[in-house]
């Protein structure tokens, strides 16, 4: 068996990434790493051959060297402060609505994770396709296999895991997923611990009530890290490549609700949150997401939910930079 997100031969190829992303020079450790027999990062969650013990080794040496070098951290700061300090918060406003607004923020997470379960991992060239061979493009309903063309399931196979309960004609209620359980890990942490919990709270409960199986990326090497006793930050940097992925902005929606109308309320409780496995960009997004959630419970826009969660970010940091890029373009989102 290949344990996917976890192997360090696997992990010394996106760590590689992740330095130069970060402004690193490692051209000599993957001269070193290539000359020994090492592959690049494979494409998926684990290379599918077993290594040497000695290319093991090697890749764990690799990591902690890598990890031992100084971040450069620039105009992108790591404590909460700072990163206030470096953004321009938009000012805390009034929900209204709130029990019927938060009912549909559920209802829409819900339901946008069942929508998309059976196409994840499908590019969107043959999401398009899907729909437009079942009369569902531009997307208005749920997938469904009836009427698909065998040529189109073919070539763009439904999601296996998820074919069983999220296409229209079997879902029965909302399914399991991983993405959901951390909303709802939000939510008994805050029953736990109130708004004013901090990263030790939120790693004693992924302890308590997250099986390591059904987390992946950052989230599975921060566990390994918890399960070693290393306890946050730690658990977002060590051997972790994965530290600047979108686990962390996936985790955050119940703060935003929480925090209703509150966008720097929201940010801090996801920083707090996403210092377990993420850094620097990583716990932007996180912060931006939260922030996000807060102001849709008082705006009526998603432009406006989204300047508002801009406002949380650092505003030289690279997240800035992309989430700007992306506001200016014209034209739809295709």
């Amino acid at each position: 068996m290949r344990v996917t997100w976890s192997q360090p031969e696997d992990l010394i190829g996106h760590e590689l990434r992740q330095a130069r992303e970060e402004g690193q020079d490692v051209d000599e450790v993957e001269r070193r790493w290539f000359a020994a027999g090492g592959a690049p990062a494979p494409g998926r969650g684990a290379s599918q051959e077993p290594v040497s013990d000695e290319l093991r080794t090697l890749a764990l040496e690799l990591l902690d060297e890598l990890d031992a070098r100084p971040r450069l951290l620039g105009e992108e700061p790591a404590g909460f402060e700072e990163i206030i300090g470096q953004s321009e918060p938009a000012p805390a406003r009034g929900a209204h609505d709130l029990p019927q607004r938060i009912a549909g923020a559920w209802l829409g997470r819900a339901v946008g994770c069942v929508l998309g379960k059976p196409v994840e991992s499908i590019p969107r060239e043959g999401i398009r396709a899907i729909a437009q061979a079942t009369g569902n493009w531009p997307v208005a309903g749920w997938f469904t296999a009836a009427g698909l063309p065998d040529h189109v399931s073919g070539r763009w196979p439904w999601n296996r895991a998820s074919r069983p309960t999220s296409l229209a004609e079997n879902i029965a209620g909302i399914p399991e997923d991983d993405d959901l359980n951390f909303t709802m890990l939000g939510v008994a942490l805050l029953e736990r611990c109130g708004s004013s919990f901090d990263s030790l709270d939120a790693a004693k409960i992924w302890l308590d009530l997250m099986p390591p199986g059904r987390i992946f990326t950052a989230e599975r090497v921060a566990m390994r890290n918890l399960l070693e006793a290393y306890l946050p930050p730690v658990t977002a940097t060590r051997r972790n490549p994965f530290r600047e992925w979108i686990g962390a902005r996936l985790r955050v929606d119940a703060y935003g609700w929480a925090a209703s109308g509150d966008p720097v309320g929201a940010a801090r409780m996801a920083w707090e949150d996403a210092r377990v496995s993420h850094t620097g960009n990583g716990v932007y997004a996180a912060m931006f997401m939260a922030a996000a959630h807060a102001a849709s419970l008082s705006e009526s826009s998603s432009a406006a939910c989204a300047e508002i969660g801009l406002s949380v970010v650092p505003a030289r940091s690279r997240l800035a930079e992309a989430l700007r890029a992306a506001r200016d373009l014209e034209g739809t989102w295709e």
